[in-house]
């Protein structure tokens, strides 16, 4: 299988070297050209364009930032349906609405492309390691294809149903970590307040029955939100906001955990109240 990949950063770039390691033929575009720097040690071809790059591809990886990007990627003038040819597969690994997978794999189906939502988990070291989770939504058959390659950088790769249903996994997933930071930093806070060391607390609660994966990336953050609300925050934002625009389309109440991913986003001044 030749593999395509588009979207080079911190976590992308480490799936992509998986990739490329594990001896697939491998081809990579990015907007940037230092992101191509790491790869040029390796056999990896560099493509002038989306369009290019799918061209000499059977599966399409894009692990770009948000809807519009993953849009601009697919569909523009020399984007990958421009080159893929006829049962080419795309697999979108970035966090979007699940209409935005459904509408681009309605695009894509006109091309003779099946695209499929593939979203991930656990971040660029866990992605160097080969730990990723991957929640795939889409038909069984094309979840399977793609399985190989996801292998090469995720355990466990999971199929959650049909077409956007990886999605929802991801926004699920986000939006209880987002809530797990509320209670971790109040915790800390709190903890600080009653003249209890907040590391000493961290280091404890770390290995008892008040675990998390938030407690963690707190602790090892200086014990507040500062440096999580600098690099994460707006991406946070973004996905707490679909999320909840996705419920609210439901008629779904997801009311404790999203008051406190809200309170989260107002811990790291990323709420609604205060960024337009």
């Amino acid at each position: 299988m030749r593999v395509g990949f588009i979207g080079l950063g911190s976590q992308g770039g480490p799936m992509a070297r998986r990739i490329v390691d594990a001896g697939y033929e491998t081809a990579l575009w990015a907007r940037r050209p230092a992101t191509l720097v790491p790869f040029a040690d390796t056999r990896a071809q560099r493509a002038s364009s989306p369009a290019e790059l799918a061209a000499g591809s059977d599966l399409v990886c894009v692990c770009v930032v948000d809807d519009a990007d993953v849009e601009e990627i697919l569909t523009g003038e020399h984007g990958v349906l421009a080159g893929l040819r006829k049962g080419g597969v795309v697999a979108v690994h970035s966090t979007v609405h699940p209409d935005t997978c459904r509408r681009l794999a309605d695009r894509a189906r006109t091309h003779g492309v099946t695209l499929i939502d593939a979203p991930v988990s656990g971040g660029g070291p866990a992605a160097a390691e080969g730990r990723l989770v991957v929640m795939a939504g889409g038909e069984p058959g094309t979840v399977a294809y793609c399985r190989p390659v996801f292998e090469t950088y995720a355990d466990p790769v999971v199929h959650m149903g049909p077409l956007g249903t990886g999605q929802l996994a991801k926004l699920l997933n986000n939006v209880l970590f987002t809530a797990n930071l509320a209670t971790a930093a109040d915790t800390l806070a709190l903890g600080r307040d009653l003249a209890v060391d907040a590391g000493a607390l961290a280091q404890v609660v770390a290995h008892g029955s008040g675990a998390s994966f938030a407690l963690t990336r707190i602790a090892s953050a200086g014990g507040t939100l500062d440096r999580i609300a600098a690099h994460a925050g707006p991406l946070l934002r973004k996905d707490v906001r679909l999320v909840t625009d996705v419920a609210e389309a439901a008629g779904a109440r997801p009311d404790v955990v999203t008051a406190a991913a809200n309170a989260a986003l107002d811990l790291m001044n990323q709420g609604r109240s205060t960024v337009s």
